[in-house]
């Protein structure tokens, strides 16, 4: 028959009939059978995934800005956005000329007020732009701005943060309401209701010397810049003088009181290393200034019409001298040369009693010579160049500040005594206000009253607590409001700084000690331990302590 084709198939045969070999020859191509698919790559029998393409980050302006005067420190560079931290840190020491001797930064971009929120007014860069800035929950910043990154220098070194409790000492039979490290860190006071106050060796974390004396409850311990003393005030309205050393008194009881001893503060080591002088305030209204040396009185202070709360002796006046700043429940904060008693300033911006102080210059103060080195002063005139010297790097760049706490709910940062560059400039703004100074701030956020204030050691930052139960955290030289820390479920009572200032420790009506991270605002640890409220707090090196209601004092490490 013609036209007829045999197709024979893999598996069977097939016999088809066309009409013409055009047509037989198309079914004979579409019957042919396609290769198998290529064998799929496994390791150890499992496939291998495909690769994904990396995307590439996107570039960004960036201006690197001074924490400090706003200043650029370099023009603006175009960087990856995922550039991480640790390299940012290594560009800005190397367009500033310090990668010889590298200086740690901490960069933050602050939020639009648009984007500003109750709890944070800043980003810190923890890992990169592009993960802490760009992705941030607020979408205030995109890739065609100019990024403005502030930069904060840091401490050389780093103060491990504690993470256990160590030691709890027993000895107290009362609360615990004071408690204060030596300026060395080598030994600690702390005062109890139990009318003593305790010293305690710190290397061996055991009882050194029972302080045994007042009448009354110990209100307030402080030791004198060098460690040669330390001052007790009692609710017998008596100032005590000891020897740490032998856990001996010095001499008889201060005597002039006529009510309880709210606070007390030593004169500067850089203004009197040898015979430094002890002012003391009260509940009856007055302020007096002790010659130690001859155990006499030098002179009071009695302007205030209600109880003084807080006494500071700062490091800097009009002369260089000395000024007493004081803080009273008639609403009022009291400036004083410390040479006679000659009242400065009188501020009344506040509406509720003045219950807390803090200067930027009080951990250089406190501590006078010591520093992370370790050195000893070999007399008392190095010790007085030492401290000097530590004073004088802190005030270089800004003067003096104070910043107070009310039951008004609100805290105010003043300059008072400016560097001479600015001191014209605040002349003519008290001239313009009837000679009233007034304050660089008003910070408020707090809702129930600020129960303490403290600076950080390099006076960058200053934390109030209050009985709202949060900590708020501020700029120390302008007042800006940075953050909201909330972690504690009661009053927060007292603050305290790492020597580094990068760690905040917090003492709660909760039972609990929190240290913060600043650069997530979150809590970094949680030191439960407790089983009453924390009246009392203080850091030293990476050393914690702790007292309070349950009368246990208690030493936190790493």
């Amino acid at each position: 028959m013609s036209g007829c084709v045999t197709v024979i198939g893999t598996k069977s045969s097939k016999i088809a009939s066309f009409d013409s070999p055009r047509a037989g020859a198309r079914n004979l191509f579409m019957a042919t059978l396609l290769p198998p698919p290529k064998r799929q790559k496994v390791f150890h029998g499992i496939p291998v995934p495909e690769e994904i393409p990396v995307e590439q980050s996107p570039n960004i302006v960036v201006q690197f800005v001074s924490e400090d005067d706003g200043s650029a420190l370099a023009p603006a560079v175009s960087l990856p956005a995922d550039v991480s931290r640790e390299d940012l840190q290594s560009l800005v020491n190397r367009l500033t000329s310090k990668a010889d001797e590298p200086v740690p930064f901490q960069f933050h971009v602050a939020l639009p007020a648009d984007a500003a929120t109750k709890e944070s007014s800043r980003i810190v860069i923890a890992k990169s732009i592009e993960a802490d800035v760009l992705s941030h929950p607020s979408n205030a910043f995109s890739l065609e701005d100019i990024l403005v990154v502030h930069c904060s220098p840091q401490s050389v070194f780093r103060v491990r943060p504690a993470t256990r409790c160590s030691s709890s000492l027993s000895g107290h039979s009362s609360p615990i309401l004071c408690a204060s490290f030596s300026p060395t860190g080598n030994l600690l006071a702390t005062g109890s209701g139990d009318t003593n106050a305790r010293l305690w060796d710190l290397f061996t974390e055991t009882p050194s010397h029972i302080l045994s004396g007042h009448k009354g409850w110990v209100l307030c311990v402080e030791w004198e810049a060098l460690e040669r003393k330390l001052a007790t005030g009692g609710h017998d309205s008596l100032v005590r003088i000891w020897d740490p050393k032998t856990g001996k008194p010095v001499g008889d009881a201060l005597k002039g009181h006529t009510k309880w001893i709210t606070s007390l503060s030593w004169e500067p080591i850089h203004i009197n290393p040898s015979t430094p002088r002890l002012a003391s305030s009260s509940k009856d209204g007055s302020v007096k200034v002790w010659e130690i040396a001859t155990r006499r009185l030098e002179y009071t202070l009695g302007g205030h019409t209600a109880s003084v709360n807080v006494v500071r002796w700062g490091g800097g006046g009009l002369d260089g001298k000395g000024v007493l700043y004081t803080a009273s429940s008639d609403r009022t904060v009291r400036i004083w040369d410390a040479n006679g008693g000659r009242p400065l300033h009188t501020l009344k911006d506040h509406a509720h009693w003045v219950t807390t102080l803090s200067l930027n210059t009080d951990f250089v103060l406190r501590t006078g010579p010591f520093d992370h080195t370790g050195k000893l002063p070999s007399s008392d005139d190095d010790a007085q160049s030492c401290a000097l010297a530590r004073y004088n790097a802190l005030v270089s760049s800004t003067s003096e500040l104070m910043i107070t706490g009310s039951d008004d709910h609100t805290l105010f940062l003043w300059s008072l005594f400016p560097s001479r560059s600015d001191s014209n400039q605040l002349s003519e703004v008290a001239a313009s206000n009837g000679g009233k100074l007034k304050p660089l701030a008003r910070l408020t956020g707090h809702q129930r009253q600020v129960a303490h204030v403290a600076f950080s050691p390099d006076g960058r930052w200053a934390a109030s607590a209050a009985w709202d139960n949060s900590v708020r955290l501020w700029e120390g030289r302008t007042g800006k409001f940075v953050a909201t820390l909330r972690g504690h479920i009661s009053a927060v009572y007292r603050l305290t700084w790492s020597a580094d200032s990068r760690l905040l420790v917090s003492a709660s009506k909760d039972t609990t000690l929190k240290i913060w991270d600043l650069k997530t605002y979150k809590i970094k640890t949680d030191l439960p331990g407790h089983t009453d409220e924390v009246y009392c707090v203080d850091f030293v090196a990476d050393k914690i302590v702790s007292g309070g209601r349950d009368r246990t004092v208690k030493i936190w490490k790493n």
